[in-house]
């Protein structure tokens, strides 16, 4: 019996080992496929906060996670990728603490007269559904575009739990996945775009949705927030 548990601790330790070895990682298939690691579990390369040189001191790195840490006094603000993109496919999971609110925003311009990264990206909503005041209202909650259309079911696992995201744009085409879900689905650029951004909060913001190519950001909303499997491949 004695030996049944040592084998059965070791095959843990192994398995453990293996699964923190495999994150933020491509397997060859996957670099042939065409995706591109965002982050790499080990610095903020490729990423700036936003309208400044800076990485972000408070954005920072254990246990192959990226995270925003809220008690940081310096080097904060929205993390936005150096690169733009346009036709794409972008994965990553995120997990929050417990009632806090961030955000993946797409399609960021990048310029001194835009103070914030939402001025002009879209966003799909992060969110601890359980107990943020943002749940309380639709189009707000995890998953959702933010304040413009809401999950068609919800799939969002508990603060602490990892979530499994896939963004798709593709000719202003886009889908929202949400643990092997989709949950939102719409199309940029046109007549019902411009009504819907019409009736929501971003009415007041001129440029708000009107790139077709831009930063993917994630958002410093001044909560606890982690990131990880940051990957992207874009599309012809």
């Amino acid at each position: 019996m004695k030996r049944f548990w040592t084998l059965a601790v070791m095959m843990f330790m192994i398995l453990s080992s293996s699964d923190s070895f495999s994150q933020n990682k491509l397997t060859p298939a996957e670099s042939k496929a065409g995706w591109k690691l965002l982050f790499d579990g080990t610095s903020t390369k490729g990423w700036h906060v936003y309208n400044k040189s800076s990485n972000g001191a408070a954005w920072k790195i254990a246990d192959g996670e990226l995270y925003l840490d809220a008690s940081a006094k310096e080097g904060r603000g929205d993390l936005v990728t150096d690169s733009e993109y346009e036709n794409y496919e972008l994965t990553l999971e995120w997990k929050v603490s417990a009632c806090a609110n961030s955000g993946i925003l797409f399609n960021v311009v990048e310029d001194a007269k835009y103070a914030h990264v939402y001025l002009t990206g879209p966003e799909m909503q992060v969110l601890d559904n359980s107990c943020h005041p943002d749940a309380k209202i639709n189009k707000h909650r995890a998953g959702d575009l933010y304040d413009l259309i809401a999950c068609s079911t919800e799939t969002v696992k508990p603060a602490g739990e990892w979530n499994e995201v896939k963004i798709i744009s593709k000719n202003s085409h886009y889908e929202f996945w949400l643990n092997g879900t989709k949950v939102v689905t719409f199309t940029m650029h046109d007549a019902a775009w411009d009504e819907m951004v019409k009736n929501s909060k971003f009415k007041s913001m001129p440029d708000f949705g009107k790139a077709k190519k831009g930063h993917i950001a994630l958002q410093d909303h001044g909560d606890k927030v982690s990131f990880r499997n940051i990957r992207i491949r874009e599309l012809k």
